[in-house]
């Protein structure tokens, strides 16, 4: 681009320059018709120099399009990155709450399994420790029905012997 314009400018000032050496030689020419070719290769230089600076601005139009483009496309990937990591780390955080909440509710679980055995084991001992208060109240009326029937045998046998002492007694008299 800069050698384009460097050529262009370059063939203005040679044209420029070249101009009165061309008058000398060339005498049959108006002033006006060298005018004229020289106004003419200038606007011919603009011309090429213009279009070759639109050339050179589109093509920068189009790099940064590209650039931008680019960059868009880099965006959007980060984004998607980053909602894919952030998505990832939702999943591992449910899972995580997951586990926790079945680690919670095995122990809730244990927890309530060990209640219920601690409470049978309870019922057991009271039910062991009533088997065995009415066993020793058994054994107890048991021993006081033997003591009553001793109690009365001895009472009866007592009598008897009163009677028999009153028998005797009366006999005796």
């Amino acid at each position: 681009m800069k050698r384009y314009i460097l050529s262009a400018l370059t063939v203005v000032v040679t044209a420029v320059a070249a101009a009165p050496a061309v008058q000398a030689f060339e005498p049959t020419l108006s002033l006006q018709a060298r005018r004229l070719e020289q106004l003419d290769t200038q606007s011919k230089a603009v011309s090429n120099i213009q279009a070759e600076r639109l050339n050179h601005l589109d093509a920068q139009t189009k790099a940064v399009e590209d650039i931008q483009a680019e960059r868009l496309f880099h965006l959007d990937s980060q984004s998607k990155a980053v909602s894919n990591i952030q998505a990832e780390r939702l999943n591992h955080l449910d899972t995580q709450t997951k586990a926790v909440e079945d680690i919670q509710a095995e122990r809730l679980f244990h927890l309530d399994t060990q209640s219920k055995a601690v409470s049978n084991i309870q019922a057991e001992r009271l039910n062991h420790l009533d088997t065995q208060t009415k066993a020793v109240e058994d054994i107890q009326a048991e021993r006081l029905f033997h003591l009553d029937t001793q109690s009365k045998a001895v009472a009866k046998i007592q009598a008897e012997r009163l009677n028999h002492l009153d028998s005797q007694t009366k006999a005796v008299r």
